[in-house]
């Protein structure tokens, strides 16, 4: 069975778990948020009287309701059973600390006749024929364990019954039984007794999941101790203090005018202050693009990775809510340990900084984390940041220098800076100046990747001279200061010679616009890095008005959206996309033209999901998520368009 949306995200620091709108758990990523999954199936049901087993998650006549608890990272799922009229009320959320996934039920009886309830859990979890999975039962709960991680489950009452064998044969009765109690089956079942309830009647019901590394206990009883103690814990005392602490969180992290923004488009605002922790590692300073959703890879080449172009976007959002301290993980861990020895960064990383399936090089995400790395102090002010980011600066910069060569055929007459370039060629493995555009569809040269280039030789000539005339003494040599002085001057004649071939070979003299790459003149929403981020271009230059023109022309769609690129054929290319969106505001709300910023940003409040998460794509049609909910780039891109418009109001 596919699972190619989640709708809604629960987690913590080490676990990061996914829920469709039916309230079923499809993915539990532990102990990082981007590996491992674990679950292949979970499935929770009712036997009700003497009926058959009715799942709470899929059943013809079950009606659904779901939303996060206001201001938390707590999600709530109703479901009532309008044949037997029973309502349960579902509750999930992550401990803060201890890696536990609390599931709590409240079942009412809202017929007119007394029902006889057991509760009943399967879970299959994904096992290989190099870490199989296998099963035990101890202390009343469920034990999955491979040689990685063991996931427990189990209640705070006693089980009814148990099967880790031939599940599937059984399970639809509502019956399950075995006298084993170890297996070597990844396919479990527990039910527990809830008992009769008389008409009215509520009863609460608490569910637990708690995963443990084996690496973190020397056996079995570490996880058997770790039970006995949650056993004993006051559930409802443990969801106030998860509550407390987000709402918490979104009070410390609001930093626009909410009075300003229609309901909605705060309720997503919130919900990106909610989501950018989830998406995090803690532990290395990774930012994940997105929680995966296609792990068979049948549509695309996965999400759940940090690329530093990605997250150089999100750490500008995250700089805005007054989250600097990912932001400075992000450069300071994540990018000072994934920096290759020539410099560049490569496509894309897991979140612990190991190297992450790719498909080619991008100069932009070299060019991005310089760019990035200014930005950054621009909010903080930190001189000691910067002390810490510049020799990882200075090598990413030397990378672009010969990258800018080999395309503009510069000969380099400084000795020094002849010497610099052989050592970057005898490192370097990446063809001369052939590299992916940011949508990793296209190679070539592209005018986006210049732009990124520009501004990263840009914000380089900056950092240097925040170094220079901020730090109270120098300890470097006249030597090293002359090598630094003739960088500056090199930075500077490059920003120049980038514009000017920009101007030259991307700007079509008879059309006056500008186009995306060398090989063709499609519009793509990206030319818009000219003037946003980029800054090479002004604003209000009559070649990049009839740009926009030109792309509100061709890109914009009857119902307000914008599509990506021209000729787009991913997932079927029809589909607006909101980064796009919200790009095209924030170059509106530069150029003064508030009113169709916020007809822009109304368009991606308006078709959000019902728990306000943004997507990639939109359907042209029905104006719902289309591809990939809580996307990191959308909401990052979404908290700057607020920020914007609230400094401009």
């Amino acid at each position: 069975m596919e699972k190619c949306f989640n709708d809604a995200m629960v987690g913590n620091k080490k676990i990061l778990s996914c829920f469709t709108n039916k309230g079923e758990l499809i993915r539990l990523y532990y102990p990082d948020i981007d590996f491992k999954q674990h679950i292949d199936l979970f499935h929770i049901g009712v036997k009700i009287n003497d009926s058959q087993i009715i799942y709470l998650h899929n059943d013809i006549n079950n009606i659904y309701e779901q939303q996060y608890i206001e201001d938390t990272n707590i999600l709530k799922t109703n479901i009532t059973n309008k044949y037997f009229d029973l309502k349960i009320e579902q509750v999930d959320a992550v401990t803060l600390k201890d890696d536990i996934i609390i599931k709590k039920y409240n079942l009412k009886n809202e017929n007119n006749i007394e029902l006889n309830i057991n509760f009943i859990v399967r879970s299959r979890l994904l096992s290989h024929i190099n870490n199989p999975v296998s099963a035990r039962i101890y202390n009343n709960s469920l034990l999955q364990y491979n040689s990685d991680s063991i996931i427990a489950i189990f209640s705070n009452q006693n089980l009814l019954s148990y099967q880790l064998h031939d599940v599937e044969n059984d399970i639809q009765s509502g019956i399950i039984g075995g006298k084993d109690y170890i297996g070597m089956s990844n396919d479990s079942a527990i039910s527990y007794q809830i008992g009769e309830l008389k008409p009215g009647e509520e009863r609460s019901f608490t569910l637990f999941l708690c995963a443990e590394s084996n690496k973190n206990i020397k056996s079995q009883t570490g996880i058997e101790n770790k039970i006995d103690k949650i056993k004993r814990a006051d559930v409802q005392k443990e969801i106030t203090k998860i509550d407390k602490y987000w709402k918490k969180y979104i009070v410390d992290h609001i930093n626009i005018d909410i009075n300003k923004f229609n309901q909605k488009a705060i309720e997503i605002y919130k919900r990106s202050i909610l989501l950018f922790p989830l998406l995090a590692n803690y532990d290395t300073g990774g930012l994940l693009a997105a929680t995966e959703f296609d792990e068979q890879r049948k549509y695309c080449g996965g999400y759940a990775y940090c690329w530093p172009r990605d997250a150089v976007f999100i750490t500008k959002a995250l700089d805005l809510l007054k989250m600097q301290n990912i932001s400075n993980d992000f450069y300071l861990k994540f990018c000072l340990n994934t920096q290759s020895s020539n410099g560049m960064w490569e496509q894309r990383f897991y979140t612990n900084g190991k190297l992450a399936p790719c498909w080619g090089y991008q100069i932009d995400e070299t060019a991005s984390v310089i760019y990035g790395v200014y930005e950054h102090y621009k909010i903080t002010k930190d001189l000691n940041f910067l002390k810490q980011a510049i020799k990882m600066c200075e090598k990413a910069c030397n990378f672009l220098f010969k990258y800018i060569e080999n395309l503009l055929q510069i000969e380099e007459t400084d000795t020094v800076a002849k010497e610099m370039k052989e050592k970057i060629e005898n490192k370097n493995e990446v063809e001369k100046h052939v590299s992916y555009d940011l949508w990793e569809m296209n190679e070539g040269v592209h005018l986006y990747s210049l732009s990124s280039i520009y501004a990263a030789f840009g914000a380089m000539l900056n950092i240097e001279n925040e170094l220079q005339t901020k730090s109270q003494k120098s300890n470097n040599s006249r030597l090293k200061q002359e090598i630094i002085l003739k960088r500056k001057v090199k930075l500077g004649k490059y920003q120049n010679k980038i514009k000017n071939y920009i101007l030259e070979n991307f700007y079509d003299k008879k059309q006056k616009i500008f186009y995306r790459n060398l090989e063709d003149k499609k519009m793509d929403i990206s030319i818009l890095g000219l003037v946003y981020p980029f800054d090479v271009l002004n604003i209000y230059e009559k070649s990049v008005k009839n740009t926009i023109e030109k792309i509100n022309m061709t890109l914009r769609t009857y119902t307000g959206g914008i599509l990506r690129f021209e000729d787009d054929h991913y997932i079927g290319g029809k589909n607006p996309w909101v980064i796009s969106c919200l790009w095209m505001a924030l170059y509106y709300v530069k150029a003064k033209k508030m009113d169709e910023a916020v007809n822009l940003l109304n368009f991606v409040v308006n078709t959000a999901s019902d728990n306000n998460f943004l997507a990639e794509q939109i359907d042209n049609e029905s104006l719902k998520p289309a591809w990939v909910l809580g996307l990191g780039w959308s909401h990052a891109m979404f908290v700057l368009v607020l920020n914007s418009l609230d400094k401009e109001n």
